[in-house]
């Protein structure tokens, strides 16, 4: 079950705190978007922890376990 404040963090009901549960919920939001490839830009998908891989390139490398940083 979900509710407003702690979105995808409702699943925990009553227990950890609202502090807990709405980092919870921000890390899950970011790290279920596609996030854009290292190499090529395309779309990459994150297997496990910390291993991902492109759609458009194919490649599967390590990065970052929640998500992948932003170029600048």
């Amino acid at each position: 079950m979900r509710t407003k404040k702690v979105k995808s963090a409702g699943r925990f009901g009553a227990r950890y705190g609202r502090r807990v549960k709405t980092k919870i919920a921000d890390i899950e939001s970011r790290q279920r978007k596609k996030q854009d490839c290292l190499f090529c830009n395309g779309a990459a998908k994150r297997l496990s922890t910390g291993i991902w891989q492109c759609n458009k390139c194919k490649k599967k490398f390590a990065s970052h376990a929640y998500y992948l940083p932003k170029k600048e």
